[in-house]
């Protein structure tokens, strides 16, 4: 996922709480809160499958699934609203997936969630975490920190590339003046070679007289 490809929803996406009951439909069987609109970036976030009917019926919703108490979403319903290319993706149920937020750790390697084993060939750039495949993060969560993160380096670079070459102008311009300075000061001198003694004359010369 690139800087210019984040969605503005996503962060509202990370930040939802969702398989919540409906407090609009309680009594309902199909009440659980999974479900996401991209295009109502308020809340309620999360609603249910007879809120979709209601009041979302012609908008693009994506439905959250649950994995290993973790939340995930298929692939087959954003990967043509998002770059998820840098995500690395895996096969839950015969369906690819990615996980919302930091993948936990398989068990049995004998480290703790979020910690990649030293055998790892590939992991997270954010958090470390140990995949399956050549990607960049686990998760859409730390791809997003990722993105930050790479933002405010390049501003960092480029403010202090803007500074140096303001600098870089401003010392060019006080060598400059100086130079000049220096060389009307020159021209202000009157060359060694011109300068010639001048010596007034003392009288008109007489002749010496005959014997």
């Amino acid at each position: 996922m690139k800087r210019e490809s984040v969605p503005s929803w996503l962060e509202l996406l990370l930040e939802t709480q969702f398989f919540t009951s409906c407090a609009s439909h309680l009594l309902a069987t199909r009440n659980e809160c999974n479900l996401f609109c991209i295009q109502c970036e308020a809340p309620p976030a999360a609603f249910c499958y007879y809120c979709r009917s209601c009041d979302h019926s012609t908008h693009r919703v994506i439905q959250i699934r649950r994995s290993s108490y973790h939340n995930v979403v298929r692939v087959s319903e954003i990967e043509d609203i998002m770059d998820i290319s840098d995500v690395q993706t895996y096969i839950i149920n015969s369906a690819r997936v990615v996980f919302l937020t930091k993948r936990p750790q398989q068990r049995g390697c004998g480290v703790s969630i979020g910690k990649a084993p030293a055998s790892s060939a590939h992991n997270c750039d954010t958090c470390g975490c140990a995949l399956l495949d050549v990607f960049r993060f686990c998760s859409l969560g730390c791809n997003l920190k990722g993105i930050k993160r790479d933002v405010n380096m390049t501003d960092v670079a480029e403010n202090n590339r803007k500074c140096c070459g303001k600098d870089d102008v401003d010392d060019v311009g006080s060598s400059t003046a100086s130079d000049k300075d220096s060389c009307n000061d020159k021209n202000d001198e009157e060359p060694q070679s011109k300068r010639i003694a001048r010596h007034r004359r003392k009288g008109i010369p007489q002749c010496a007289p005959f014997f």
